[in-house]
């Protein structure tokens, strides 16, 4: 009995202290010269432990462990411990009853510079900015904000405020470039206004219906397509009120434009929700188009 009571104690205490991401790091240094990758051989090793067992939420994490990579692209270097990259972020959650998953995020961000030095050691640290971990940091909040909108409404609010908080730091360092305000397409902190802003709170709300629709879709099919019409009439109603251009939707179609096609395959309303899709996504709209009939 005693036995069974310790080992029950050590089940939990693991439980209490596993981390959230199950997160694969691929890195390309090819463009550099060779001593710069020479430094980095234990970058891509450093920066998967650092995701995957870095705790970012405070309390025990329920869930099973979230399901990402990230791709990291050198694209320049001006000494041997500066340096410039693009980074991919993919991430994904289960969809229930099936062995599918669904897309949450494909970010492609090619504004990241920071200094690393070979044995160089990554520490967490909220209050001040490091120019890898804060950028990691950031990701990670989204990535587990974005998982928890997807199970309930709201659920990743205090991620993106977190995220939000990294973004002012970085704005204010050494390294600004990619965390202040810019008219690119894609930026860290447009992304994260938006999610934070009451007026895309709408497309919040639908998406975790979306999300439970897809969650049925093996059972009850007619709840999924339920759900993505309610989703098109919500982008329907932003495009209406003006609040069609924005970093987060275009996050948000560019993840799920194919997705939604893939679903909406075998319902006979398939015409009519693509051809409302191509008008508020024009950015997919050849997509949308060649999936009609």
């Amino acid at each position: 009995m005693k036995k069974l009571i310790v080992l029950f104690v050590i089940l939990l205490a693991a439980l209490s202290v596993a981390q959230e991401l199950n997160c694969r790091v691929s890195v390309n240094y090819e463009g550099l010269p060779v001593s710069n990758r020479e430094n980095l051989v234990p970058f891509a090793s450093m920066i998967e432990e650092y995701m995957n067992k870095t705790r970012f939420t405070s309390e025990a994490w329920d869930g099973g462990k979230i399901d990402c990579s990230l791709n990291i692209l050198f694209t320049g270097a001006s000494t041997e411990v500066e340096y410039n990259a693009q980074i991919v972020v993919i991430s994904q959650r289960p969809i229930f009853q099936s062995a599918n998953n669904s897309l949450m995020l494909s970010l492609n961000d090619n504004a990241w510079s920071f200094q690393y030095e070979k044995g160089q050691g990554l520490y967490q640290n909220q209050s001040v900015y490091d120019p890898i971990t804060s950028m990691l940091d950031f990701y990670a909040y989204l990535i587990i904000g974005y998982d928890l909108d997807s199970w309930q409404e709201l659920g990743g609010t205090d991620f993106y405020t977190k995220a939000y908080n990294i973004v002012n730091l970085g704005s204010t360092s050494r390294y600004k470039t990619g965390w202040e305000r810019n008219s690119n397409s894609y930026s860290r902190l447009g992304l994260v206004e938006d999610l934070l802003n009451e007026k895309y709170r709408i497309l919040r709300e639908a998406m975790a219906d979306y999300y439970y629709g897809l969650d049925y879709f093996t059972e009850k099919p007619e709840i999924t397509y339920e759900r993505i019409e309610k989703l098109v009439t919500t982008l329907e109603t932003m495009k209406k009120k003006g609040n069609i251009n924005s970093v987060f939707l275009k996050v948000f179609l560019d993840a799920k434009h194919g997705e939604i096609i893939n679903y909406l395959t075998n319902y006979t309303g398939k015409d009519n929700l693509l051809e409302r899709l191509s008008k508020i996504d024009p950015a997919h709209s050849a997509k949308y188009n060649a999936a009609l009939g």
